[in-house]
């Protein structure tokens, strides 16, 4: 990814339309009857421009399609979330592990023109002069690239911005480490400026509802370093231990109430899974959801999706990696249902944070609580993000368990339950099993974002899925295992290949989906 590559289409952007914008790009025009650069500095406008598209590209919220390749026929449906009744390229694709390299692409090149170019261009424009941009566009910056690192493994990262014919990958830990710097930078420049009174100059400019409150983006900080934390427990159980306590910790602490949610307002854009689902239909309910929603008779199950159009008043599932003859095999299963239908995209809500902390307090680390009371109060507060009763009951019982999927259509989709745990917390249980509730309520309460939850699900094996029953990787991605990362891009093999192969030298194994991340081991969570 050399930055010559995108750095000019990525400046005209930011530059309104009176700024000329030629070959000569880092000249700005100046007419006198043009608007001048201290004009254009007014406000902080020369900085504050590179946040919008960063908000609008964690998740590509527009155009819809480019959602679909970024995030929606890869993480939202490796992570058990969702399935597609839509038999792409004949059924060969993603879904039954014949990665689409023309699909998959758009993952990175997204996260680098939109996320990774401003962070480096406000980064330019602000540190050392107005350190609350740089910090703000630091936490952006982790939020959005973490999710990169956490794709492909090695990534450009502390090279980003070099001009050289070859850039370098870093490794994983590298990237890990330099994000924990680099939240730690971000922290402490906002809590000082907390501390002295100064009133927010980001207020216009924060699509997050958050107000630009300096507090409020410190909380999510360091609740994005717990989450990071979490992440590499297995393989820096030490570090891992420091840095989720240090969140924790903190006077300004981690989240606590719904509404230190992170999410994207958007003035414009719903969720664009409510059009992929609502009117294209390529996307729908997965198995797993119904066999553990209808288990456990979530009441979570009708604000996350529509009833069967086929099946009057049924929660049905599409199986991944299945043969698809057909859409109309499956098309009228369950849709994504209100969770999508709203200005509203949430990245991280607050009984994630829970459910972290209860996960380190199950390891013996100072979270606050301890891991049942953690745990339960998760639950809790994600039944009131979505607006639904009963949480006490739900946490208390210790006899319903997902259930077997049945595909009426296609009786060869169908399996047995493959998880077996209860909702209602149980002190005698093993640490395993105790994790394993942690993790599938989280994977519950954290629907509609797949990235996290395809994450989570390589790190821990939890919620179990049901296995695809195409598989076309050749051998390279094991039906037991699922999809581990995907390849490095066609783009980057093209115009840095040497950089690529940077990269392929700090993985564990071929570069193929096979291969695990960094922190994605085979040893046992505890």
């Amino acid at each position: 990814m050399k930055l010559n590559k995108i750095t000019k289409a990525a400046i005209c952007s930011l530059l309104l339309a009176s700024v000329g914008c030629t070959d000569n790009f880092e000249d700005i025009n100046s007419n006198p009857n043009g608007i001048s650069l201290p004009d254009f500095e007014q406000d902080f406008n020369h900085i504050k421009g590179g946040f919008s598209p960063m908000f609008n590209n964690i998740q590509v919220l527009t155009p819809e399609w480019v959602y679909q390749l970024q995030q929606g026929l890869n993480s939202d449906i490796w992570s058990g979330y969702m399935a597609t009744p839509t038999g792409f390229e004949g059924g060969v694709n993603n879904t039954t592990y014949s990665l689409m390299d023309n699909w998959n692409g758009f993952i990175w090149d997204y996260g680098y023109k939109n996320v990774m170019f401003n962070a480096f261009d406000i980064a330019n424009k602000s540190k050392g002069k107005y350190d609350q941009f740089y910090a703000l566009s630091l936490i952006l910056k982790v939020e959005g690239m973490h999710r990169m690192t956490d794709t492909f493994g090695p990534i450009i990262y502390s090279k980003f911005g070099s001009t050289d014919a070859t850039i370098g990958y870093d490794s994983q830990e590298e990237v890990y480490t330099q994000m924990f710097a680099e939240l730690d930078t971000a922290v402490a420049e906002l809590t000082k400026r907390v501390d002295a009174g100064e009133a927010s100059t980001f207020a216009s400019t924060d699509m997050t509802g958050y107000g630009g409150k300096y507090e409020s983006w410190v909380r999510f900080a360091n609740t994005l370093r717990l989450r990071l934390a979490m992440r590499i427990v297995k393989v820096k159980p030490a570090l891992a231990k420091t840095e989720a306590e240090k969140a924790v910790a903190h006077k300004f602490g981690v989240m606590l109430v719904n509404d230190d949610s992170f999410k994207i307002v958007s003035p414009v854009y719903t969720n664009p899974i409510a059009t992929i689902s609502g009117s294209w239909l390529d996307i729908r309910m997965s198995a797993d959801m119904e066999s553990i929603l209808r288990g456990y008779q979530d009441p979570r199950i009708a604000f996350y999706f529509d009833t069967s159009k086929q099946f009057a008043g049924q929660y049905k599932g599409v199986r991944t990696g299945i043969a698809i003859s057909g859409k109309s095999d499956h098309q009228d299963f369950s849709g994504i249902g209100a969770v999508v239908k709203s200005k509203e995209i949430y990245l991280m809500n607050a009984a994630e944070a829970y459910f972290l902390r209860a996960e380190g307090a199950l390891r013996g680390w100072a979270m606050g609580g301890t891991a049942q009371e953690l745990y339960e109060a998760g639950i809790k507060l994600s039944f009131d993000q979505r607006g639904v009763s009963g949480a006490a009951a739900y946490i208390a019982d210790n006899v319903k368990t997902p259930i077997a999927y049945v595909d009426p259509n296609f009786p060869e989709n169908n399996s047995p339950a493959v998880n077996n745990v209860t909702v209602a917390w149980d002190a005698a249980a093993t640490n395993e099993v105790k994790l394993q509730k942690i993790i599938t309520q989280k994977w519950i309460s954290g629907f509609p974002e797949g990235q996290e939850a395809w994450s989570d699900y390589r790190r821990t094996g939890y919620p179990k899925l049901f296995p695809v029953l195409k598989n076309y990787s050749g051998g390279a991605i094991t039906t037991e295992f699922g999809v581990r990362r995907v390849n490095f891009v066609q783009s980057e093999k093209a115009g840095n290949s040497g950089g690529v192969a940077t990269g392929v030298a700090k993985l564990n194994g071929p570069d193929n989906g096979g291969t695990r991340v960094w922190w994605d081991t085979t040893g046992a969570n505890f």
